[in-house]
């Protein structure tokens, strides 16, 4: 019997100061620690460069966003990649022209930056004002292939979508991660997301027999202003089966870390038959756009 194909998939939870240097210096001893501990494929927090800054709408924030080949964060990470042989899907603020986007760069093993995915659906409302920074994702939604097996990316409000993961699956992904900054809703404090979000996850899934890995960023920021928002972590990963096999709580730094066996996983995806059972020509209301 051949070897079987396994990966180790680690996502980091953190919390940020706002001090750019500072909070990129602190992600990449995290995906060193992460790498240390076995992880192949290491997944920071979205826009992990400082705060979410998209709680409020403030023109002077547009000075955060780079290019690909000239951002702080991405220079960074292509280092530590190349230092610990891992990939590194890595969240920025990416500025092309007079354009800018809530992008991630795929990094490989070599420090190489693989490619460049857009984030595809961009919220807008109260505490998480995107639409005023991002403009949606041009790329379409992309898989980027490893030597541990294809990985599927999206960025936190796109892992709320089925077309999401079902998009990313049909291009060949074996895994899929979203890093994400998701905490208290400012509009409605009785409103908690955190179940809901890990749901919604856990039935990408089941409903792809893949792993997913989710992780998300802790911490109050902007704390004693009108503004302040808490960050709820509870950063995990689910199996095949939508069954939690690493999870952390809503406040501690840390990371999630697992490894799949992506044989394994496509044997019950095969025997489930979600794939096998699709009927293309009867979706096409989905591709509607009324």
């Amino acid at each position: 019997s051949r070897a079987m194909r396994q990966v180790t998939v680690a996502g980091l939870q953190l919390a940020f100061s706002d001090d750019r240097d500072k909070d990129i210096a602190m992600t990449a001893a995290a995906v060193r620690e992460a790498a240390a501990a076995g992880a192949q494929v290491v997944l920071p927090p979205e826009l992990f460069e400082g705060h979410y800054f998209c709680r409020h709408e403030d023109e002077s924030l547009f000075a955060r966003a780079l290019p690909v080949d000239k951002h702080p964060a991405v220079e960074a990470m292509r280092e530590v990649a190349r230092d610990t042989r891992t990939y590194i899907p890595t969240s920025f603020f990416e500025k092309d022209g007079h354009h800018h986007y809530n992008s991630l760069a795929m990094i490989d093993d070599t420090g190489t930056v693989m490619g460049v995915y857009r984030k595809s659906h961009i919220p807008d409302g109260p505490g998480y004002e995107e639409k005023f920074y991002f403009r949606p994702g041009n790329t379409g939604f992309k898989v980027w292939p490893t030597r541990h097996g294809v990985i599927g990316v999206g960025i936190c409000w796109d892992q709320w979508y089925p077309e999401t993961a079902r998009a990313m699956m049909l291009q060949g992904a074996e895994v899929l991660m979203f890093p994400t900054a998701i905490g208290t809703e400012p509009h409605d404090p009785s409103l908690d997301t955190r179940r809901m979000w890990r749901r919604a996850m856990v039935g990408h899934a089941v409903s792809n027999v893949v792993g997913v890995v989710a992780c998300n960023r802790i911490g109050t920021e902007e704390a004693g202003t009108p503004h302040a928002q808490t960050f709820y972590g509870t950063s995990f990963i689910a199996d095949q089966r939508g069954d939690i096999v690493s999870e952390l709580d809503d406040h501690t730094p840390g990371m999630v870390i697992a490894t799949f066996d992506l044989d394994l996983q496509a044997k019950h995806r095969a025997a489930f038959g979600f794939f096998r059972d699709r009927r293309p020509a009867l979706y096409g209301r989905i591709a509607q756009d009324i």
